[in-house]
């Protein structure tokens, strides 16, 4: 009997044993799919979703407000896009200054650090503006209230580290982000980011043209840009002709003539800003005796004789905007060039915005970013590239600088990296990402000269070109 009540007993335990694991089973939450987790978050909303191995790629609107002094006075969409690796990976958060591109990339950081990429389309760039668009609520103060909202909605998602970058005025973004918002992020890579603290003082520009390259190569560029102006009227027939081809107007800047103009002072600026030593092997040689065919290609191949046209321009007014009320923009001179081929110089910023849209200069914008980033810098690190004219005028780093560094790519132009450094800081700039998004193997932790990407190297994921804009975009 006893043998019995035992084994009555066992059975129901047994019995109560499953019963209480199914029930546990059962009662487990099912793991969130990502992009049910985003679209969660309130303000955003799926445009599409892009496949790429070994990531998720989500092209999303985020409700922003038009002035973020007062949230009330109505909102914009502004896209973004999240390439999305893993939640317990680092998260990079990229912008480039303009438009976003809705196809699956990854920046030099994101692949160091082998994590999530949060990318931001810059306000005012089409779509992401508010329509009808108060252009004063266009400005750098603004534009990081963007992204600190973008991270404060991400954040509990991705919660790990966080590093801010972007590329020329991508990377002067980052920089103003970590001004205003120095709490958000564990650190910034601002690549060839330009510092234009005192806008009428341009001479910095000056003395860049007179020493890049070689002599002989600054003698070929001059002498096509020279022979451009002299050759004048022959050219600008064949402009007139080229804009009529493709329907091109010049209400913006005022006639062809200034157009015309304002591309050929463009293209010496342009070669070092897109090309290499190497590729002075293509310039003419003799430009006194070169046709005219053959001026107007490389001018055309280096400045774009379309740059200057209401088509042209028309994407980038939010840049000239911005330019022109707050970041500066470049003035240089023209020794090789007498002054009679001249009629305007480099023309301000003014002259590429319609005149509909009032501007008004702000000379202690970036006087106050300088200030802050020299005493208060904190793991930012500053990549330029030797032969690129902007960074001519460069961040700099004071006493109050802590765990922040410069560093410049020899021969590299408007696209340096961290990979285009010498060796030894190549491995520190590394070295302190990986730290900064406290993903640091423990060797390197060690011995920083061996730090290296964690992600392979993916040549369509990873695209190093830069993209060819006007010359005097950066």
């Amino acid at each position: 009997m006893r043998k019995a009540l035992r084994w009555l007993l066992a059975l129901v335990v047994l019995i109560g044993t499953v019963s209480t694991a199914g029930a546990a089973t059962a009662a487990e939450p099912k793991a969130v799919d990502i992009k049910d987790r985003l679209l969660s978050i309130p303000g955003i909303s799926l445009i599409e979703e892009k496949p790429y191995t070994g990531y998720r790629f989500f092209v999303l609107n985020y409700t922003q407000p038009v002035d973020h002094r007062r949230p009330s006075k109505g909102t914009f969409q502004q896209r973004i896009t999240v390439l999305h690796k893993d939640v317990n990976r680092p998260t990079v958060f990229y912008t480039g200054g303009y438009n976003v591109s809705t196809n699956p990339s990854r920046r030099e950081p994101t692949q160091i650090v082998d994590g999530n990429q949060v990318s931001m389309e810059y306000r005012y760039f089409t779509p992401s503006r508010p329509a009808p668009a108060d252009w004063s609520k266009l400005d750098i103060w603004q534009a990081a209230s963007d992204q600190h909202r973008i991270f404060e909605a991400l954040k509990p998602i991705y919660s790990e580290n966080w590093i801010s970058t972007g590329g020329s005025k991508g990377g002067m973004t980052a920089t103003y982000y970590e001004r205003f918002y120095p709490r958000d992020m564990d650190g910034v890579v601002a690549y060839v980011a330009p510092n234009d603290v005192v806008n009428k003082e341009d001479s910095a520009y000056d003395r860049f043209f007179a020493r890049v390259g070689t002599e002989e190569c600054r003698d070929k560029l001059n002498g096509v840009q020279r022979e451009a102006l002299v050759r004048r009227a022959p050219l600008e027939k064949k402009y007139a002709a080229y804009a009529a081809d493709n329907g091109y107007t010049f209400d913006t800047i005022g006639s062809l003539d200034r157009a015309y103009e304002a591309v050929v002072l463009d293209y010496v600026w342009g070669f070092w800003q897109y090309s290499t030593l190497a590729d002075c092997a293509d310039i003419p040689a003799d430009a006194k005796n070169a046709t005219d065919e053959a001026i107007w290609d490389s001018v055309d191949t280096i400045s774009g004789f379309s740059a200057y046209t209401d088509q042209g321009l028309e994407t980038y007014t939010p840049y000239y905007y911005q330019a022109g009320t707050q970041l500066g923009a470049p003035t240089i001179h023209f020794p090789h060039i007498e002054k009679k081929y001249i009629r305007y110089g480099y023309q301000p910023p003014r002259n590429f915005v319609p005149r509909s849209i009032p501007m008004k200069f702000e000379p202690w914008a970036m006087r106050d970013v300088d200030t802050w980033v020299k005493h208060n810098a904190r793991h930012m690190l500053f990549v330029y590239g030797e032969n690129d004219p902007w960074g001519a005028e460069p961040f700099r780093l004071g006493h109050g600088a802590r765990d922040s560094y410069v560093m410049t790519a020899p021969g590299m132009n408007h696209g340096a990296n961290v990979a285009g450094l010498v060796p030894d800081q190549k491995a520190l700039a590394t070295a302190r990402i990986l730290d900064w998004a406290d993903v640091a193997p423990a060797k390197v932790q060690e011995n920083p000269s061996a730090a290296r990407p964690l992600a392979a190297f993916d040549a369509e994921l990873d695209a190093r070109d830069v993209e060819r804009e006007s010359a005097l975009r950066p």
